[in-house]
């Protein structure tokens, strides 16, 4: 009994039957395929017995049958352990789903059984159904063990969100060229797609590529981050005139999409002599960056000016309670500031193909590697492009981890006060 105490025993009665609507919409029509005389319904065991693979159909079919059968294990003698175990069971269920639907255009297309480009219309109701009761089918496992429904279903749809991510990292490690193929794990790994980044630069210079963008983002980071702290503290704590007006300018100003003026600002660096030029990305984004100071403005707004008035009597200039007293008391809008400067130049794409145009050499990585997916080039180089987005991501992701707590404060702090 003290086994069943925590455990709603209804709700565990109710899994047999989950697991076995699962089992029967593999009964269920999965696919239609335009074969010219009519359109084909294939379920679950069709597809199996199929001599043409149209769909990874034999993981969620497992799935459904272990989660039938523990689920009547459970009901007969329930326990916590399996329950989780069923619980798993069924997210796993799910994602298999979702992966079905991910994969089902390359496979069908590789078949060349269908007369008509397959699109997502094409996959008929017992793969939604077996998603959807999977589904359902958690959130009632985990209201039967008295656990936190709401995190567990929001967990499962970030694990659906992760899996482009998950995808295109074992994609960097595919020994296998082109872009697409009609199965999701690669059948050979590789660590040459990252060792030809740096070696082979006759055609795709990488490591150039890496280096400009670093070099533009720290640059980026000091001066946006210096002017946006000035900014917001002048906006914050000084009192002058046409102060509200400025602040509305600014305001109004970056409601603006930035794209909208880049050919305007191309032109400009162009007379200057700055156009084609890493120095004129710095000011680019510097410039942008900088009408963000409100979120700064507003977390200053949040510090008592009382520390301003102190200081003021002990004799302190407006300067040393900039630097003194209102920058280590803000930390955590100082590495949010930092942090979005710092990711701009990153993945930024409009600016930099318009200001560069041609120059090769002065590429950043994200214009960098989207040359790697052009019609030409994509076959040979897309592997590579996926090592080359893994190897952007990991500075920025390393670097978010570890300051998260500050940017979350930074962000919650400066929404207080707007």
């Amino acid at each position: 009994m003290r086994k069943t105490k925590s455990l709603r025993i209804p709700l565990v009665r109710m899994l047999p039957i989950m697991a076995l609507l699962m089992c029967l919409s593999l009964l269920l029509p999965w696919v239609y395929i335009d074969v010219g005389e009519g359109a084909l319904g294939y379920n679950a065991i069709k597809l199996l017995n199929s001599d043409v693979k149209l769909l990874n159909i034999k993981l969620p079919t497992i799935l459904a049958v272990i989660s039938f059968l523990l689920s009547v294990l459970i009901a007969l003698k329930p326990n916590k352990k399996l329950l989780i175990l069923q619980a798993l069971l069924f997210a796993a269920g799910t994602i298999s789903a979702v992966v079905c639907m991910l994969t089902a255009k390359e496979l069908i297309t590789a078949s060349g059984i269908s007369v008509r480009i397959f699109n997502i219309s094409h996959l008929s109701y017992g793969i939604w159904s077996y998603m959807i009761i999977s589904f359902v089918a958690v959130v009632i496992n985990l209201k039967a063990m008295y656990e936190p429904v709401e995190y567990v279903a929001l967990s499962i749809m970030a694990s659906v969100w992760l899996l482009p991510i998950f995808w295109l990292v074992i994609t960097s490690f595919r020994q296998e060229a082109g872009a697409y193929t009609p199965y999701l794990l690669p059948k050979d790994y590789t660590l040459d797609n990252f060792s030809r980044l740096f070696t082979e630069t006759q055609q795709f210079n990488f490591p150039r590529w890496y280096m400009n963008t670093l070099v533009v983002a720290i640059f980026t980071c000091i001066l946006t981050t210096s002017m946006v702290l000035m900014l917001a503290y002048t906006f914050s704590r000084l009192r002058f005139p046409s102060r509200k007006t400025f602040m509305n300018i600014g305001l109004i100003l970056g409601m603006f999409p930035g794209f909208m003026s880049m050919i305007a600002v191309y032109h400009i660096l162009k007379a200057i002599g700055l156009a084609k030029s890493l120095i004129s990305l710095v000011l680019v984004y510097t410039g942008g960056g900088v009408l963000n100071y409100l979120i700064a403005k507003g977390f200053f707004d949040t510090i008592p000016k009382s520390l301003d008035e102190a200081a003021t009597l002990d004799g302190a200039s407006k300067s040393t309670i900039f630097r003194k007293i209102i920058l280590p008391s803000s930390k955590p809008i100082v590495v949010y500031t930092a942090i979005t400067a710092f990711i701009a130049p990153w993945v930024d794409f409009i600016f930099v193909s318009v200001i560069m145009k041609d120059d090769y050499q002065n590429y950043t990585v994200a214009l960098g590697l989207y040359r790697m997916l052009e019609r030409e080039h994509i076959y040979d180089y897309f592997t590579r492009f996926c090592a080359g987005a893994v190897l952007v991501a990991i500075p920025i992701t390393l670097l978010f981890i570890k300051i998260q707590k500050f940017y979350v404060a930074g962000v919650v702090g400066g929404a207080v006060k707007g």
